[in-house]
């Protein structure tokens, strides 16, 4: 009971709230049915034909929420994972091509130089900051561009399918491909993906390593006085979000249409919304994982209620963004309260603090 309590009055399940009733406010304003558009929604993305979607998409949504939110954790902020999770599909295509092995070790080691390529540019990053002292921030995201700029090169010419007009490589071969779980579109990806989550879980809450981690987070200069290296814990964690990142391209790669088609991994905005999920969440583990399904059922159900309504689709991207800034607005409050009445205020946890708050979404 006091865990259903403190999830109802949390800042998190208020900004869902409060994006909802604002945007049946805007539904009302022109002229349209908010129970109707809501409900268009649900049925598109949890009904019998759109749960299938959902759960694609999802994989992608939390893949890269994972990949995110383990570095912001500890307070850094990876913007690098469409050019991580870029390399990460573009070497699994290679690997799937070029490889002569059989079909289900092909599928390993594509799935391995996935995430080895994107563990190891990400590293990049994280060196940059470590010798260089150029922040984190700035050289991820810096960095995405020459690698999705190569990836677009390799699908356009060296690696292109002979004869076709679109940017692509030729198809992976017969049996290079992830398992479909059961008739629909969902894949082995997402349990790996699941699985990651659990890892993320088990170490964030069990482990030395998730304890330094979250004081990281919560106070850095604190952290270094104890004893935490910060350059290592910064190589470390994010060749780990590199790799995750790497993996979803893979995933991408290994799943239908079984090829790197340049812009397929990207367009989507899935670093995007896996890094709003992982903010929603303040980076905990099952708040990822609640938060990263919550987008992905906007996402898919905003198409759904596109075609059935005339609300369009935009409508979910604004409902994100006010979420968004309901929290952080909800997260000030009492800080502000508090210097106008000229009291100490306690510090409140924010998205880069990682506290049991997201643990309660």
């Amino acid at each position: 009971m006091a865990r259903i309590s403190g999830a109802l009055r949390s800042p998190v399940t208020f900004s869902i709230l409060a994006g909802l009733v604002i945007g049946a406010l805007f539904l009302v304003g022109t002229g349209a049915d908010p129970f109707a558009a809501y409900g268009a929604v649900l049925t598109g993305a949890l009904g019998a034909d759109g749960i299938g979607s959902t759960l694609t998409t999802g994989t992608s949504v939390l893949g890269m929420a994972l990949a995110l939110a383990i570095p912001l954790r500890a307070g850094l902020i990876n913007l690098g994972g469409d050019g991580q999770m870029v390399l990460g599909g573009i070497a699994a295509a290679v690997t799937g091509l070029y490889v002569p092995l059989p079909a289900p070790l092909a599928v390993v080691l594509a799935l391995a130089a996935g995430v080895a390529a994107g563990a190891a540019y990400a590293a990049v990053a994280a060196l940059c900051e470590n010798r260089f002292g150029v922040p984190l921030l700035v050289s991820s995201l810096l960095l995405s561009y020459p690698a999705t700029a190569f990836a677009s090169y390799l699908a356009r010419y060296p690696l292109k399918e002979p004869g076709s007009s679109l940017p692509q490589t030729r198809r992976l071969p017969e049996g290079v491909a992830l398992p479909v779980l059961g008739s629909s579109t969902v894949t082995l990806g997402l349990v790996l993906v699941v699985l990651a989550a659990a890892v993320y879980w088990f170490v964030d809450r069990r482990t030395v390593a998730g304890y330094e981690i979250r004081m990281t987070g919560l106070n850095s200069r604190f952290a270094a006085y104890a004893g935490v290296e910060r350059k290592g814990l910064t190589l470390r964690l994010m060749a780990t979000s590199g790799g995750l990142a790497g993996l979803v391209g893979a995933i991408g790669v290994l799943s239908f249409p079984y090829r790197f088609l340049d812009g397929a991994l990207t367009a989507p905005g899935y670093t995007w919304t896996g890094l709003t999920a992982a903010l929603l969440a303040a980076a905990a583990p099952l708040g990822t994982l609640l938060a990263a399904f919550f987008f992905a059922v906007l996402q898919v159900g905003g198409l759904a209620m596109e075609r059935t309504t005339d609300v369009p689709r935009e409508l979910t991207q604004v409902l994100q963004a006010i979420v968004i800034v309901f929290l952080a607005a909800r997260l000030s409050l009492p800080r502000l309260r508090g210097r106008a009445a000229g009291k100490p205020v306690t510090q409140e946890p924010t998205a880069q603090e990682p506290v049991p708050q997201g643990e309660s979404v």
